[in-house]
């Protein structure tokens, strides 16, 4: 299985300390290059992919999408989704709206930190998303929903 990542999934799952629920539903996680240069501005965050082996930087190849989505998205996003599609990626971890709408339109399945936690919980990693979900927020500065957060909740059992 080949998952690209954008930078916002690592940095706020290296936040909360939950970064080790990639390796273990991925095993692999591939960024292309503007993404581990934006995790190597913060220092705990280049000590993390210095040691991480699982988590492998490739170069974006072929340029044409990437000048097409760089027009809208920033660096990071734009060049997640162009090594989806060069490498046929079956999943990109991706959270922000544009970035989504732009994966989804080009036939790449998505997946958000949300969606990271409910399969984690699924598959017995995690007992409970909510916590989590907290700690994202106060910890990470990271905004979710509402109703999204109710939605997701729902969809595992928990209030």
């Amino acid at each position: 299985m080949i998952v690209v990542s954008d930078t916002s999934a690592i940095s706020n799952l290296l936040i909360i300390g939950r970064i080790d629920l990639l390796r273990q539903l991925y095993r692999r996680v591939v960024i292309p290059e503007t993404v581990a240069d934006e995790l190597r501005v913060i220092a705990t965050h280049r000590t993390a992919l210095e040691n991480l082996d699982w988590i492998e930087t490739v170069k974006l190849r072929d340029k044409a999408l990437y000048t097409l989505l760089i027009e809208t998205l920033d660096k990071g996003e734009a060049e997640a989704i162009g090594l989806s599609v060069e490498l046929s990626a079956d999943l990109l971890l991706i959270d922000e709206r544009d970035g989504r709408a732009a994966a989804s339109n080009l036939g790449i399945d998505i997946i958000g930190i949300a969606g990271v936690l409910v399969e984690a919980k699924r598959v017995g990693l995690l007992q409970l998303i909510k916590p989590e979900l907290e700690k994202l927020a106060t910890d990470a500065g990271f905004w979710i929903s509402p109703g999204l957060v109710a939605e997701v909740l729902s969809s595992v059992g928990e209030q």
